[in-house]
């Protein structure tokens, strides 16, 4: 499994190499509109490093962020290769889920690319991505997906951002496209506001069909996914004029977003209750938010 471990770690980065270069060539070519005379919006690189209990090794990675750019009000770009023992809550978590020997041999690895952006223009859509492998001595698996997030709807938008996860999941599985989309429908979904977050996209953990490179080969289409489905939404609507109303709703939105995260998100509570970086966790939050 080493190989198939650094494979896949190489894969994750070469994955955020790609977006990030596709994210600052956006911010160079934004040449109109109220943000246009500001520097074009670059990456800030930090390394994000983890220690276990007794102070070893635990891994860590590159938590990448931009910060009032052009087109991007924030977004961050991580990535991160992590191991070490589970703790007594995320043992029982994982036992629940099915995974075997946790009480036995609680060692894990895990290794994945995670994206959250929020635009400067309220009619550009937020929108999130993550892709991961994760191991222990008894299992692994992949995950991840895409999920469009706007506070001003199109239906043009949400149906090109739909059609391309669906073309990528069909090179390997046409069951594949509505089992996770129903299963993003159910994730993304905010009980007590009693909505969903946006408009959806895909989402699938505990992926294991038993073949590894077929599995490894499915989700890095589902990274290659994400800049075409995101990139011509964010093209077209980033000269769209907006009011101080359509801030609002952006700002209101928002907070809906970070209530998800904070209070449901998978991978938040995994983060944080296995001791990676918090800065880099709660990247996903959004640099201004509103509640009514």
């Amino acid at each position: 499994m080493l190989s198939e471990k650094q494979a896949a770690a190489a894969w994750f980065r070469t994955l955020r190499d790609e977006i990030i270069a596709a994210f600052e060539a956006l911010e160079d070519s934004q040449r109109s509109g109220p943000t246009a005379d500001r520097p074009a919006g670059r990456f800030e690189v930090s390394e994000t490093r983890r220690a276990s209990e007794d102070g070893s090794d635990a891994g860590g990675g590159l938590m990448s962020v931009m910060r009032g750019g052009r087109v991007f009000e924030k977004v961050g770009v991580n990535v991160s290769e992590v191991y070490g023992r589970l703790g007594e809550k995320a043992q029982a978590a994982m036992a629940a889920r099915g995974v075997p020997g946790m009480a036995d041999d609680p060692r894990f690895w895990a290794s994945g690319i995670s994206l959250v952006a929020h635009m400067q223009n309220p009619h550009c859509p937020a929108v999130h991505m993550n892709t991961r492998m994760f191991w222990t001595p008894g299992a692994w698996w992949f995950g991840g997906g895409s999920d469009l997030n706007p506070c001003i709807e199109y239906a043009d938008d949400t149906a090109h951002f739909h059609a391309v996860q669906k073309q990528h999941c069909d090179r390997h599985d046409p069951e594949f496209y509505p089992r996770f989309k129903a299963w993003a429908d159910d994730y993304f979904y905010i009980p007590h506001r009693h909505r969903a977050r946006g408009v959806g996209g895909i989402f699938l953990d505990d992926h294991t069909s038993g073949d590894w490179q077929a599995d490894f080969a499915f989700i890095q289409d589902v990274g290659r996914a994400f800049l075409p489905a995101f990139l011509p939404i964010t093209e077209a609507r980033r000269d769209t004029p907006w009011t101080d109303a359509d801030r609002d709703a952006q700002l209101v939105h928002r907070g809906l977003y970070a209530e998800y995260n904070l209070v449901y998100d998978r991978g938040t509570k995994f983060g944080l209750e296995t001791g990676h970086d918090a800065n880099a966790v709660l990247m996903s939050l959004p640099p201004l938010a509103k509640w009514v």
